[in-house]
């Protein structure tokens, strides 16, 4: 993979002007940070029902009515699975969401029902969607939730922005390494990548982000090094299984979000996975 000098100006500004975004909508307060991955997870499901509607015939001819109410149904997860202190004049999220979920669940399988394009093949596609994408975005208000209350006062921005980072050098050092003396490709799913980036990439941002932020951020050492190198990990995996759902449904992005960087999928790919397994980790180690 030979290193493009213009490609690369055109992700770095893209990806300046992104994480400018994401960590002001992380750092500033919980409802920015709520309203940030709420919208996240809407462009990336949208465009999961996209690639999905090209790699099965059947999903493509879904009812209007499902296909929205996919949408309406991975907001109310993220909702359902909000934390406790998501609440406006005694409307607590959760619950909201879960009924909210429940009506229009129902709603769409009786209209299924009644206009007789009801498939479970497509029921099947759906409910993969909002578990791969919805649910595990929401796992960041949990990830926010376990530093909101900490002795050094609201820190919920910690976690989330542990993981955001360690993705992205990780993405960036992979790219950078890989374009110079990267030989022996990684995976036949995505052969720009290659095992000397991607060792390089993880290896460099466990490095950085634990002790770089690490003398910033109040939070146990071995706690950051878990979750830079999970997130680094596991970030490459998800990066993969993307390529891989593109390659079936015959695109090169996405979606067209970001210049030089695709759509919502493919700048959050790796963070779709990631993401369960960092709150999964810190809720058996710590």
């Amino acid at each position: 993979m030979a290193f493009n000098f213009s490609i690369f100006k055109v992700r770095a500004a893209s990806a300046v002007v992104f994480s400018i975004l994401m960590v002001g909508g992380i750092i500033w307060n919980q409802w920015s940070f709520f309203v940030l991955f709420t919208v996240i997870q809407l462009g990336c499901l949208f465009e999961f029902q996209k690639l999905m509607r090209l790699i099965s015939p059947k999903y493509a001819s879904i009812s209007k009515v499902h296909q929205w109410g996919v949408l309406l149904l991975g907001t109310a997860v993220m909702f359902a699975l909000s934390t406790p202190d998501f609440v406006v004049k005694d409307i607590v999220f959760a619950k909201a969401g879960i009924y909210g979920f429940a009506g229009i669940a129902v709603f769409i399988i009786l209209y299924d029902l009644l206009t007789k394009q009801i498939d479970f093949n497509a029921i099947a596609i759906s409910i993969l969607g909002i578990v791969y994408i919805s649910m595990g975005l929401s796992l960041f208000f949990q990830l926010r939730f376990l530093m909101s209350q900490s002795f050094f006062g609201d820190l919920g921005y910690a976690f989330p922005l542990l993981v955001l980072v360690s993705i992205w050098v990780n993405d960036t050092a992979a790219y950078l390494v890989g374009s110079v003396i990267g030989r022996t490709p990684l995976s036949p799913i995505s052969p720009n990548k290659t095992w000397e980036g991607t060792v390089a990439g993880v290896v460099i941002a466990v490095f950085l982000v634990t002790v770089v932020m690490g003398k910033f951020i109040p939070v146990n050492q071995k706690a950051i090094f878990v979750v830079s190198l999970v997130s680094a990990l596991v970030g490459t995996v998800g990066d993969l299984v993307e390529s891989k759902l593109k390659r079936l449904a015959n695109v090169k992005d996405s979606g067209k979000m970001m210049p030089g960087h695709g759509g919502f999928l493919d700048r959050f790919d790796s963070i779709l996975l990631a993401v369960p397994f960092v709150w999964l980790i810190l809720q058996l180690l710590f």
